[in-house]
């Protein structure tokens, strides 16, 4: 068997739709295939065509607030039409609306228009900063999304809004209303020291998180391996997934990271008891 539990279609940030990845998946020999789109699961209303060799996960990722960080908790396995779930997915929608209106507010006044417009024509339903990146990008404002960021997106940047998700143990508890399993996402991409992460990972546990990814694009042999360690000691499962947004990045695909070792295969989330219960 081989798991990917983390990607994302053009419903949220991703460069393809959701057939594409689908496509991706049985191409690099993917069994088990969860798209986790951000505050999103319009992708699963698109798939048509599922080979038989393949089982698609229901999932999601939602941003969320810890303390003064942003981090990203993973659904899978969810009811993606129960009503707590859907509710909050709604409202997270609204937010990014509201973040990127006000950014275009202030890309305005920089003489910058257009935003409003190419948001509008995109299949996404959770718009988010990379998506005014894609923008200042295609209208030759930068020569490249990360100038996109650094310029105008990051913290000091120009047009930087604060975002107002919901807190991580709202994320949690709604995905265990939906039946599923909350899994803290790519915990070192967090810019935080290694002593406010393991404050995290214990928060998360504290909330009820099920388990933490241990293996991702662009992770090395080491970081897997304390990240491993830090799971078992909380008595958290592990996941694992690419994080793919798009075909272009080869760096990332569907499929390719780092194996789980064999302490981490003994504890994956795939054997969780309420996995698929």
């Amino acid at each position: 068997m081989k798991f990917d539990l983390h990607c994302h279609s053009n419903y949220s940030d991703g460069k393809h739709p959701p057939d594409f990845l689908v496509q991706r998946a049985l191409a690099n020999q993917v069994t088990h295939l969860a798209i986790t789109d951000h505050d999103c699961t319009a992708a699963k209303d698109e798939i048509k065509n599922i080979d038989g060799t393949m089982t698609l996960i229901a999932g999601v990722e939602i941003s969320c607030k810890w303390r003064e960080s942003e981090i990203h908790i993973v659904g899978l396995c969810i009811k993606s039409e129960e009503p707590k779930l859907e509710s909050l997915l709604l409202v997270q929608q609204a937010r990014r609306r509201t973040r990127l209106a006000d950014m275009n507010t202030k890309l305005q006044q920089l003489g910058i228009d257009g935003l409003d417009n190419y948001c509008a024509n995109l299949p996404s339903k959770a718009l988010s900063r990379s998506h005014v990146a894609d923008f200042l990008t295609d209208m030759k404002i930068v020569k490249d999304r990360r100038k996109a960021f650094k310029t105008f997106l990051s913290k000091r940047g120009r047009i930087y809004v604060e975002p107002n998700w919901c807190d991580m143990a709202q994320a949690i508890d709604t995905i265990h209303s939906a039946k599923g399993l909350s899994v803290l996402a790519h915990p070192t991409r967090y810019p935080l020291s290694r002593g406010k992460l393991t404050e995290l990972v214990d928060d998360f546990v504290i909330a009820g998180g099920d388990a933490m990814e241990v293996s991702y694009g662009n992770l090395d042999l080491s970081a897997q391996k304390h990240l491993t360690q830090i799971a078992i000691a909380k008595s958290l499962c592990v996941s694992a997934g690419s994080d793919f947004h798009n075909s272009a990045e080869h760096w990332t695909d569907i499929g390719k990271f780092l194996p789980l070792n064999n302490l981490a295969e003994k504890n994956a989330i795939w054997t969780h008891p309420k996995w698929h219960s």
